[in-house]
C-alpha cells in the first residue's frame, strides 16, 4: 500500500527513523544497513514494507530497493518474520545475504543472532532459487571469480568427482588458504573426497 516516504528527517535512531511528511510523523524500523546510509541532511527518502497484523501497523523503511526486496524474500520463509528478517539485514549486507544464499553458505546465514542450523537451511532451501532468478546469478559466478578454485573444480571434475561434492571441499579449501594455486587445491581437495 505505501511503497515509499519522502520528507524531512526528524528523528534518527539505529533502529528507526521519524519521517514528517506534511504534518504527519511516520516511524519507520531500520535496520543497521539503512541507518549506515542515511545522508546527514532534512530531506529523506525511503522504500516501505507495510506489516498489517491483528494488533499493529507497522513500516519498515529500506535505503534501497534491493534491500527492500530481500527483506520480503526473508519474511517469505516459515519461521523468519520481520524482527529476524531485520537483525539479519543489520548483521549482514543485502549483497551478503543474496550470495550466501546463492551459494549455500549454511554458517554465514546461521552467523545472524536467532538464526540455527534448521532455520538457515529452511532459508537457503526456499529462496535459493529464487534469488538465482531474480538476480541473474550463476551458481558458479558466487564464487567471487576466484580463477584457481574454478580450474581446481572443473580438474576434480574431469577426475569424476560430483560437481556439488567437489564444490563443498574446495569451499572449505578456500576458506583456510585464500591464496592456494590450483595444484595445491586439488591435492588437498583429493584427499578429502
Amino acid at each position: 500500500m505505501i511503497t515509499h516516504i519522502q520528507g524531512k528527517l526528524t528523528e534518527k535512531n539505529p533502529t528507526h527513523v521519524v519521517i514528517d511528511c506534511n504534518g504527519v510523523g511516520y516511524m519507520l524500523n531500520i535496520s543497521l544497513h539503512t541507518y549506515s546510509k542515511i545522508p546527514e541532511g532534512e530531506n529523506l527518502k525511503l522504500f516501505t514494507h507495510l506489516q498489517v497484523k491483528e494488533d499493529s501497523h507497522t513500516l519498515y523503511g529500506f535505503s534501497s530497493l534491493a534491500e527492500r526486496e530481500i527483506f520480503r524474500l526473508l519474511i517469505s520463509v516459515s519461521g523468519i518474520g520481520a524482527s529476524i528478517a531485520r537483525t539479519m539485514l543489520s548483521s549482514l549486507t543485502p549483497k551478503q545475504i543474496r550470495e550466501g544464499i546463492a551459494s549455500g553458505d549454511v554458517p554465514l546465514i546461521q552467523s545472524v543472532k536467532g538464526i540455527g542450523a534448521k532455520t538457515a537451511q529452511r532459508v537457503i532451501l526456499d529462496l535459493k532459487d529464487k534469488i538465482l532468478k531474480i538476480y541473474d546469478i550463476d551458481e558458479v559466478s558466487v564464487s567471487k571469480g576466484n580463477t584457481n578454485k574454478d580450474e581446481a573444480l572443473s580438474a576434480l571434475e574431469v577426475l569424476g568427482f560430483a560437481k556439488k561434492q567437489a564444490e563443498r571441499v574446495v569451499d572449505k579449501i578456500m576458506i583456510t588458504e585464500p591464496d592456494a594455486d590450483v595444484e595445491t587445491i586439488i591435492k588437498q581437495a583429493l584427499k578429502n573426497l
